[in-house]
């Protein structure tokens, strides 16, 4: 199955002509303004008065840079710099750090505790020294960190070695991991000591100098799982009350003890049914033996389709608890990617996308936009932007012009493009050797035991001894 690629669609009709073949719709401005009357440069000022300098935010990422025992490495601080060099004012959360050391996704990810805070408090520093050289003021510089356990999909001491901690036995995660029917569940009593390693987290983000901090909620780790335990028992399952329990009592602990610090929450805002490679290379969905597909928050039951009930009623939620930023994600990378993290390319060890990945950028910004328009007081940051490459300030700036979301956030195309942001804003012609074309190497080389960045287009990465073993491992895996 062939895609046109995004680099062959020269001009803003070719795009919008194929926009329309695929029979979906996207929101394109034809122009897009530079300066301080662009839709992308207008400032926003949050419900507590902080006035963020425009609609550009640099989505968390999760690291693979990171010392063994969780302290940041000069990459660490190189991309943290780049962070800054982005231009935008809004770094919603910027890394994936973990509360403890069983939470980790990978042996590099960054924790957080008091021995590596002075590490962690240097990436907001070196980040907002970047951003000061080149843009004079940071007084509306919003910078977050976000906070995540990784429950199921942890990986703690080895790249290639799963030790999940669940909250449910799901039947074909369970089958698709490896995980066996007597494996155990976290008891409420460890998620009550849980509960209490994100508070002190959230004590020493703050005691770091972080504005916010997000509690994630998102792409299959513990948080996004909560909101899927219907067949939990216990104070933290089955209802819907008790499968936000978790964020309630976090929250409410924050508020308590660290008052000064805002909260976030970055949302899988629906889910589908997890995929698989077919015979054909091309990703699709497991089947199940169930006629209703119960585990996907935000889905229909079917398993492919989408059900807004819940994530509104959890927006009903953070506004009752004050959380004003919500950035919204869908799915998880670890067995639907394609919905999440849309890619012509996906990493070695995944599947070809089942769709143009156009239609995933398509379904998270309607989604995104349904959810703006239903609770318009919360501020929304938008996700899979990277994939439009060439035509992102296009689809960006409409987005936000038309209230479909008050930021736009920036994942991968940081890694290779980090000056993007700023070259909209000042109606610079983009760089097309820079842009992110989502080749996954990226991904890839960490799933092989590598750091992450991006090794195709940073010259940084490519002049690493790891291009060339990320080649022949690469080579390795398309020839198993």
């Amino acid at each position: 199955m062939k895609y046109r690629k995004i680099a062959t669609l020269k001009t803003p009709e070719q795009f919008q002509n194929y926009v329309e073949q695929l029979g979906i719709s996207l929101p394109f401005d034809e122009r897009v303004q530079s300066g301080p009357d662009s839709p992308l440069a207008k400032p926003l000022t949050l419900a507590n008065g902080f006035t963020i300098g425009n609609r550009f935010s640099v989505l968390p990422m999760e690291g693979w840079d990171g010392t063994k025992d969780g302290r940041p490495t000069e990459d660490t601080l190189r991309r943290w710099r780049r962070f800054g060099q982005s231009g935008a004012k809004l770094i919603c959360g910027g890394e994936a750090v973990a509360v403890r050391q069983d939470g980790r996704a990978n042996p590099n990810q960054l924790m957080i505790n008091e021995k590596n805070l002075v590490g962690i408090a240097g990436l907001r520093e070196a980040l907002l020294e970047t951003h000061k050289e080149l843009f004079d003021n940071c007084d509306d510089l919003l910078v977050g960190l976000q906070l995540t356990h990784s429950g199921r999909f942890a990986r703690p001491n080895q790249n290639d070695v799963l030790e999940p901690k669940i909250l449910y036995h799901h039947p074909l995660l369970d089958k698709k991991f490896n995980l066996t029917p007597d494996a155990p569940t976290i008891s409420d009593g460890e998620i009550v000591r849980l509960i209490a390693d994100f508070v002190e987290a959230a004590k020493l983000a703050y005691k770091a100098g972080y504005a916010f901090v997000d509690i994630k909620h998102c792409h299959g780790y513990l948080g996004h799982e909560f909101l899927s335990s219907f067949d939990r028992d216990g104070n933290y399952g089955g209802s819907f009350e008790n499968r936000t329990r978790f964020l309630r009592e976090i929250t409410t602990a924050i508020r308590s003890e660290v008052p000064g610090l805002d909260i976030a929450v970055r949302l899988s805002a629906f889910d589908f049914v997890p995929f698989r490679m077919g015979e054909d290379a091309i990703g699709q969905p497991e089947s199940t033996k169930e006629e209703v597909y119960r585990f996907a928050f935000g889905g229909d039951e079917t398993g492919l389709g989408i059900d807004l009930k819940e994530p509104c009623a959890f927006l009903d939620l953070l506004a009752s608890l004050d959380i004003q930023l919500v950035c919204v994600s869908a799915g998880s990378p670890y067995y639907n990617p394609h919905i999440q993290r849309p890619a012509l390319f996906p990493p070695s060890d995944g599947y070809q996308p089942p769709e143009d990945p156009l239609v995933g950028v398509a379904r998270q910004i309607e989604v995104t936009a349904r959810l703006k328009q239903y609770r318009p007081d919360l501020l929304f940051v938008g996700s899979g932007y990277s994939y439009l490459q060439e035509w992102l300030p296009n689809v960006a700036q409409q987005v936000v012009s038309t209230n479909m979301a008050d930021f736009v956030g920036i994942g991968r195309m940081v890694l290779s493009y980090p000056e993007l942001p700023a070259a909209v804003l000042k109606g610079q012609q983009l760089q097309r050797k820079l842009i992110c074309r989502t080749f996954s190497d990226c991904t890839t080389a960490p799933r092989v035991g590598m750091i992450s960045g991006c090794y195709p287009l940073d010259d940084y990465y490519k002049s690493k001894s790891e291009a060339d073993r990320l080649k022949e491992a690469k080579k390795s895996m398309a020839a198993k």
